[in-house]
């Protein structure tokens, strides 16, 4: 008998079709919508594609977007490998926000060498992020308190932080030179704003790009081939039992979302040194929301959480133009990312019967 050493041939499983169809049923529900409105599809459609991929600068804005809500994504399928659920992407990203504009406008780092002048910035805003994760979980451990809840208001609080920071010059405040001085902080140095991998002003796609997708494989490896990934799996699926092998339940619990928050920070960073370049209130914009949100939909998986983060970046692109050329409310791209988390839930519900029938 002759075994074949051959790889065999990816096949997309009935998971990967049925989530198709799901949002592709919810894009075409979309579109529906903005034909009720009154609203010509076709110049709704035209105003989408040009806002999400028309143009380079568009399509870079596109990507710039997803790898935020990468990043948070990332954050919680690693909380999620330990049972916990880490809906405080909004908080880290705000402090992670104000970590790097308070280094970026700290005149030391300005002078760093060999890139550092960038890097330094990213890695306080890793820290910041961290430690308001691990605030969380420090209060789960110790006190018993709920980690959905914990994170949750720990963001409210951050975004209270980053409107403070703005309105106080004795902190990140630009110093008023008028009565129209807007509250926000000074542009951060040219030096510190993260190097763009073309070079060219007219596609802004930046060097966080391949660092999330170092990232993205980094998690993947830790969760699927280590012995992290296993611990957190055990203390996820029977902490009682995990605790009885001897393995550091608390600790864990703790280094899950610090890592959450981490990458939670980190993608406050490349909002910041990417794109916005000046700290302001409001500067997360709802992206940790609708990250939590990608890596509720990925269940788990870091392939996943790239598709999902794809999508939702051209979504939210293309949804801002086609307010601006076709008049459609961006409320509409927000009912459609709804439609689709609809879909997805009941496609997954779907696949789980039928993955439970076949056994």
């Amino acid at each position: 008998m002759t075994i074949s050493m051959a790889p065999r041939a990816w096949r997309p499983g009935p998971a990967v079709w049925v989530s198709i169809a799901a949002v592709a049923g919810a894009l075409l529900a979309g579109v529906a919508m903005v034909a009720l409105m009154g609203v010509p599809v076709g110049e709704a459609v035209a105003a989408f594609a040009d806002g999400a991929w028309g143009s380079p600068y568009a399509f870079a804005a596109s990507i710039n977007r997803a790898l935020v809500f990468m990043l948070v994504g990332l954050g919680f399928i690693l909380a999620e490998r330990a049972n916990l659920t880490n809906v405080g992407g909004e908080g880290q990203i705000a402090v992670g926000g104000i970590a790097a504009t308070a280094l970026c406008l700290w005149a030391p780092v300005a002078a760093l060498p060999l890139g550092l002048t960038f890097i330094v910035p990213m890695l306080g805003a890793c820290l910041a992020g961290a430690f308001w994760g691990g605030i969380a979980g420090v209060l789960r451990v110790k006190a018993g308190t709920n980690e959905v809840i914990a994170t949750l208001l720990l963001s409210f609080i951050a975004i209270w932080m980053v409107y403070g920071s703005v309105q106080s010059e004795s902190l990140l405040r630009r110093p008023m030179t008028s009565a129209a001085t807007l509250p926000e902080s000074l542009e951060i140095p040219a030096a510190t704003q993260l190097p763009l991998l073309t070079g060219d002003a007219a596609m802004p796609m930046h060097i966080g790009l391949p660092i999330g997708l170092v990232l993205a494989m980094v998690v993947a490896v830790v969760l699927a081939f280590t012995v992290m990934g296993l611990r957190l799996r055990a203390v996820g699926l029977n902490p009682r039992a995990a605790r009885r092998a001897g393995m550091p339940i608390d600790r864990l619990t703790i280094g899950a979302l610090c890592a959450a928050g981490a990458l939670g920070g980190l993608a406050g960073a490349c909002m910041l040194q990417g794109e916005q370049y000046t700290l302001k209130a409001g500067f997360s914009s709802g992206y940790g929301f609708d990250g939590l949100v990608v890596g509720l939909l990925a269940r788990g998986s870091v392939t996943g959480v790239v598709a999902g983060s794809l999508l939702f970046g051209f979504l939210r692109s293309g949804g801002i133009n086609m307010e601006m050329v076709a008049q459609v409310p961006t409320a509409l791209v927000v009912v459609i990312q709804g439609l689709i988390i609809v879909t997805l839930a009941g496609a997954a519900l779907a696949i789980g019967r039928m993955e439970r029938s076949r056994a």
